[in-house]
């Protein structure tokens, strides 16, 4: 990606407040951190009643349906009607994933005050929060980017002198960071997903103030409890060697599977977006009605966001499939195929949410399986897979080793983890070229955009 004309170069103005001294900069960068991390705190919350919920589920209780637990499932068939009639006329700037508006508002500044206001952001909350608590397949980071986003944009616009030494662009960018990173606790990965999605070109003076944003933001967002390492610590025995061996079949499948998801939540999303538009009860119904068929079927395990699933696959009573039961290969490969369709439904007809979970439960699902059956360590499987699906949906492989990284615990898994990531890209940029959310930003382009030349 060309850099952005929002980022421009050149040094702090003679009275910004690297001018006048270090530490006024380094306040006004953690009370911007703290800012975003205390704005990140209600998602955080939903995040885990969604999670909660879920585990009461079949799939992971091992028990029967239940009214309860039924009406959880099927809440889709009501909810999804009436957010998309909702996106279509009242919150109709809430709809969308919250990344593609961003990177809008960097290419585009003057769609800023549209897009990064109160009323789209909160337009965009209440209808991921419905969805999340309705248990659909969604992603978190699109909301979370965008709150960020906003904090920035809201500080600059309430104090322009704030941080005056940052363009207003490169501020924008910090912030959405920093959203990243109080949603899902991980720093380094915000700081990283400044330069390698959303200004396309690496500035050193951007990088350390976002790493301390970041920092700050992960852990005000954390006092809800989210925890550091997401999966736990996870200690692998096998040998550097052996990850490296098993690293590049699983990197190429996983990322296939993740190019794949991408591209077909892309040309849903051009089909899809404008029948929802004009039919939005019609089609509510009917991919309510469907997520809830698939979420009945797997027992729960298609549903939310795809981390208690994975701590499902990591547990004593979770591997899937049993070896040697042709019944559960089967109905391991349906749940593959679940995990891939369902995010797609939701995510094609504009629920605000995000990729990076779904492609997490799409790799751990085929990965740890995988291992499963040939009698290898599942464990293994899961993380090399998870790492190969998320790069080969989002095309980002440093974000992805440094998330994953995060979610397992362990510094022992950098070497599997690197060969499936930068494999996984490099199979899923063969599926899809366009890495999904500029994609998908070249498919949703503002009124705005669209008029200038």
């Amino acid at each position: 990606m060309p850099p952005s004309p929002a980022f421009p170069g050149g040094s702090a103005s003679p009275d910004s407040p690297a001018s006048k001294g270090p530490l006024i900069t380094l306040l006004q960068l953690l009370a911007l951190g703290a800012l975003v991390g205390l704005a990140c705190l209600p998602l955080n919350l939903v995040d885990g009643w969604q999670a909660a919920m879920l585990h009461r589920l079949p799939g992971f209780t091992n028990q029967s349906w239940e009214l309860p637990t039924l009406l959880m499932a099927v809440a889709p068939v009501a909810v999804m009607p009436a957010l998309l009639w909702l996106q279509a006329g009242p919150m109709r700037r809430g709809a969308g994933s919250g990344i593609p508006q961003t990177i809008e508002c960097l290419e585009n500044p003057s769609s800023t005050d549209e897009l990064m206001g109160s009323k789209p952001l909160i337009q965009r909350l209440s209808l991921w929060t419905a969805a999340s608590l309705a248990l659909m397949p969604l992603g978190r980071e699109g909301p979370v980017v965008q709150v960020g986003a906003a904090v920035a944009v809201a500080l600059r616009k309430r104090f322009p002198r704030l941080l005056a030494g940052l363009p207003d662009g490169s501020l924008l960018a910090i912030g959405a960071g920093a959203g990243l990173a109080g949603g899902f606790n991980s720093p380094l990965m915000g700081a990283v997903f400044v330069f390698e999605e959303l200004t396309g070109r690496f500035q050193a003076k951007v990088l350390c103030a976002s790493a301390l944003v970041c920092a700050v933001a992960a852990l005000i967002s954390n006092l809800t409890g989210i925890p550091i390492f997401i999966l736990s610590t996870i200690q692998t025995p096998e040998p550097e060697v052996l990850q490296l061996l098993f690293a590049l079949p699983v990197g190429l499948v996983a990322g296939a599977l993740g190019g794949l998801f991408a591209k077909l939540l892309l040309k849903s999303t051009a089909w899809l977006r404008p029948q929802v538009l004009r039919q939005p009860l019609r089609w509510g119904l009917i991919l309510g009605a469907a997520l809830a068929l698939i979420a009945v079927v797997s027992g729960g395990r298609s549903g939310g966001d795809g981390e208690a699933l994975m701590g499902l696959l990591l547990s004593d009573s979770g591997p899937i499939p049993v070896p040697g039961s042709p019944l559960d290969i089967f109905g391991w490969l349906l749940l593959l195929a679940a995990r891939i369709v369902a995010p797609i439904l939701a995510l094609a007809a504009g629920i605000p949410g995000g990729v990076i979970d779904p492609a997490f439960a799409i790799g751990s699902v085929f990965g740890s399986g995988s291992f499963e059956l040939l009698g290898g360590n599942a464990q293994l499987g899961l993380a090399l897979g998870m790492a190969g699906a998320l790069a080969g949906a989002t095309q980002l492989p440093l974000i992805t080793i440094l998330f994953s990284l995060r979610m397992l615990g362990d510094q022992q898994w950098l070497f599997g983890l690197l060969i499936s990531a930068f494999v996984g890209a490099s199979v899923g940029r063969k599926l899809q070229p366009e890495a999904i959310y500029h994609a998908l930003w070249g498919l949703g382009r503002s009124p705005l955009a669209e008029k200038k030349p």
